[in-house]
């Protein structure tokens, strides 16, 4: 989309934008450069998962966009990155009529249907040298979309295939999806583009993570949450689910006459695709195959069945399409496919196995979730032996008797889940799984919010969960005191030494250096650990908390409001709403935590053991990392991993959790394991030593 010149050229004037104050008289010229910059980097960000500046700065700049036009209303464009955020609710979707219908997609399973299809495909276009292109099925939520004098007017979902929703608010939250590109340079007045709106696997894992931590039911996929995530009502909050969208296939391409353009200047599926992707589109552009022949074909459909699980985005098998637009008009469609185009559907990762119990788990907040306890089994190269039933919904829903035969699922990085029981397998004497109306720890009654799937214990001094609040607290991600696992936690409140969070601070160490496993050098370990984690910054002590709703981004982004933890106790629940990432759910969640009495007694406390409890505002050292992403595996030699962490960071950098398309370099320690392997396959990650790193920033 933009030549080598035209991104210097950006990357200059986006520093000279940064660098001053912007005078709050009418700049016409001001808006449009903000607005260039913008969509620049957002192309940066979300297509080529490249990212030049960081957040804070790309907010600088969206602020002052903001802000102009606030000023000055007369100059707001329809296409401005500023008119992404929609806001309130849209009161039910219209449906609108595709400009030709969206048909679906003609299965295939293995080798030999692929060649049967083919034989069939060159009968129909009577022609023996038919090339092929061959993409990713991406498992995702089909929409479509139509642009006018190179304006986005229209987003609709796939509907019946005749007729969809419209939803083009929610659709103009996406950055993926340029609010205006130059069709008109193709010649192009009218053009409908269908594609797929996805969920990156790492983001569906967290966002599941948090469906569960609520007491609700997870998603079964990705796609299903894309789609749900498509069709909510209130449009600015479809802008946090993380949602990205791939187009694939130009349907429809109009002059100012009218006259179809795919029969005249695009001649092939791959030309069309490299036409979206240098408009700014995200596309298979850079993954897409042409095969010459049908067994090609088929050797990259087993290459990516093999790979699937180092690919960011859920796929459940490719598409195969004659690439020549004249093979494609000779084929034609029947009624309810191209003749054309097939799919090839991967191997259902399912496997069957016994249920043969169920365990009730209470966790940090109470809330009791079953377990599943089956007979081991080997799905996608994984043992499985404990499954998640989320919630008493789950066992009714499928109606799980124990000893049932069950079928379990697992999809990439997903938690495995339990699809349904075999019932013509059920013995006639196996018993239903009964949800417990007592907490199987403390014996209290169990108690269900009107609003809430998941049952709770509301006993807080619930031995359950004061161990679970503790071991949370102690965790890597939270206070990070090493040496101090599930198991000794459990230990300690076994001898008495730990009844709450605040004893952690006023361990009897001299009994401990005589228990068995323990010693002076042990001892002494140990207690270093728990005293330097008092210089923990404030997030990790906010995560480490156990606020409801709160995860490891929200608690950076709380610590960055305030200057002491205490402030929360003056904020009302809309202040809270207006962090980023805080909901009406999250901030009702942090607003009841800082007015509840037991909570100020423990920070005070925290405070009084020398806990920091203060917010530290650190200042870059450099921005020699700035725009990069790192990920850190393998044991560090010089450094630990939260050390080398902090050091991107200070230098401009960011840090992210998965392999991914949008991971600059992997620093690869000693016993590097899978994150080594996954970057290995992906040539976009730099794989980088320890080494390395430092002088990057030296």
């Amino acid at each position: 989309m933009y030549s080598a010149e035209q991104q210097n050229n950006l990357l200059k004037k986006t520093r000279a934008l940064l660098s001053v104050p912007f005078p709050e008289n009418k700049q016409e010229n001001t808006i449009q450069d903000l607005r260039d910059a913008i969509r620049f980097h957002d192309w940066l960000y979300y297509v080529l998962s490249d990212p030049k500046i960081s957040d804070f700065e790309y907010d600088q700049l969206f602020t002052s966009l903001k802000n102009l036009e606030k000023n000055h209303p007369e100059l707001i464009a329809d296409d401005s990155p500023t008119q992404r955020i929609a806001r309130g609710l849209t009161e039910g979707f219209s449906t609108v009529a595709h400009l030709i219908p969206m048909l679906s997609l003609d299965n295939s399973y293995n080798a030999e249907e692929l060649f049967d299809w083919d034989k069939r495909l060159k009968e129909f276009a009577a022609e023996e040298n038919i090339t092929f292109s061959v993409e990713p099925k991406f498992d995702g939520a089909s929409i479509a979309l139509v642009y006018e004098n190179d304006k986005l007017i229209r987003g609709a979902t796939r509907g019946d295939g005749a007729r969809g929703e419209d939803i083009t608010n929610n659709i103009k939250t996406l950055r993926s999806i340029p609010l205006s590109a130059e069709f008109s340079k193709y010649g192009i007045h009218r053009v409908e583009i269908r594609g797929e709106c996805l969920i990156q696997k790492a983001i569906f894992k967290k966002f599941n993570e948090r469906l569960i931590e609520e007491g609700e039911k997870p998603l079964a996929n990705a796609r299903n949450a894309a789609s749900g995530s498509l069709r909510i009502k209130d449009s600015s909050k479809v802008a946090g689910r993380g949602l990205e969208a791939f187009l694939y296939q130009v349907a429809v391409a109009e002059d100012k006459n009218g006259n179809d353009l795919l029969n005249g200047k695009i001649h092939s599926h791959s030309q069309s695709i490299e036409m979206l992707h240098q408009l700014g589109f995200k596309t298979p552009f850079s993954i897409e195959r042409i095969c010459k022949n049908i067994s090609e074909v088929v050797e990259v459909c087993n290459e990516f069945e093999l790979k699937r699980d180092s690919i960011t985005y859920e796929i459940d098998g490719m598409v195969i399409k004659a690439n020549e637009r004249k093979h494609q008009l000779a084929a034609g469609f029947t009624s309810h496919h191209p003749r054309w185009a097939i799919a090839y559907k991967f191997k259902p990762r399912q496997a069957e196995t016994i249920l043969e119990s169920v365990e009730f788990q209470v966790g940090r907040t109470g809330i009791v979730t079953p377990v599943a306890k089956v007979k081991p089994v080997k799905v996608g190269g994984v043992e499985i032996k404990s499954i998640s039933l989320f919630n008493e919904d789950i066992i009714r829903e499928k109606d799980l008797h124990l000893g049932d035969h069950v079928l379990i699922e697992r999809a990439g990085d997903v938690i495995p889940y339990v699809v349904g029981a075999i019932a013509k397998k059920r013995k006639s004497n196996s018993s239903r799984v009964e949800f417990p109306t007592t907490c199987p720890v403390c014996n209290s009654i169990l108690v269900k919010a009107p609003d809430e799937a998941a049952w709770r214990c509301v006993n807080i001094v619930c031995p359950e969960q004061v161990a679970a609040r503790i071991i949370h607290f102690v965790s890597k991600d939270a206070m990070d005191i090493r040496g101090f696992g599930e198991q000794i936690v459990r230990k300690f409140i076994e001898l008495g030494f730990l009844h709450s969070i605040a004893d952690i601070y006023h361990l009897p160490f001299e009994q401990i250096e005589s228990l068995e496993g323990f010693g002076e050098k042990s001892r002494k370990k140990l207690e270093d650990a728990i005293d330097g984690s008092k210089k923990q910054p404030l997030n990790r002590l906010i995560f480490a908390l156990g606020i409801r709703y709160v995860g490891e981004t929200t608690a950076k982004n709380l610590a960055k409001a305030v200057n002491e933890i205490e402030e929360f106790t003056n904020w009302g629940v809309d202040q809270l709403m207006l962090l980023e990432d805080v909901g009406i759910k999250v901030a009702n969640g942090i607003f009841e935590f800082f007015h509840h009495p037991g909570s100020l007694k423990l920070i005070s406390k925290l405070k009084d053991s020398g806990v920091n409890t203060t917010s530290i505002k650190e200042t870059l050292t450099s921005n020699k990392l700035e725009g990069k992403t790192f990920l850190f595996t393998g044991t560090l030699s010089q450094m630990t991993r939260d050390e080398a962490e902090e050091l991107v960071e200070k230098n401009g950098g960011k840090n992210i959790g998965s392999v991914s398309a949008k991971l600059n370099y992997l620093v690869a320690g000693e016993n590097a394991g899978s994150k080594l392997q996954k970057a290995e396959k992906l040539e976009t990650v730099e794989i980088i030593s320890e080494d390395d790193f430092l002088k990057m920033i030296a």
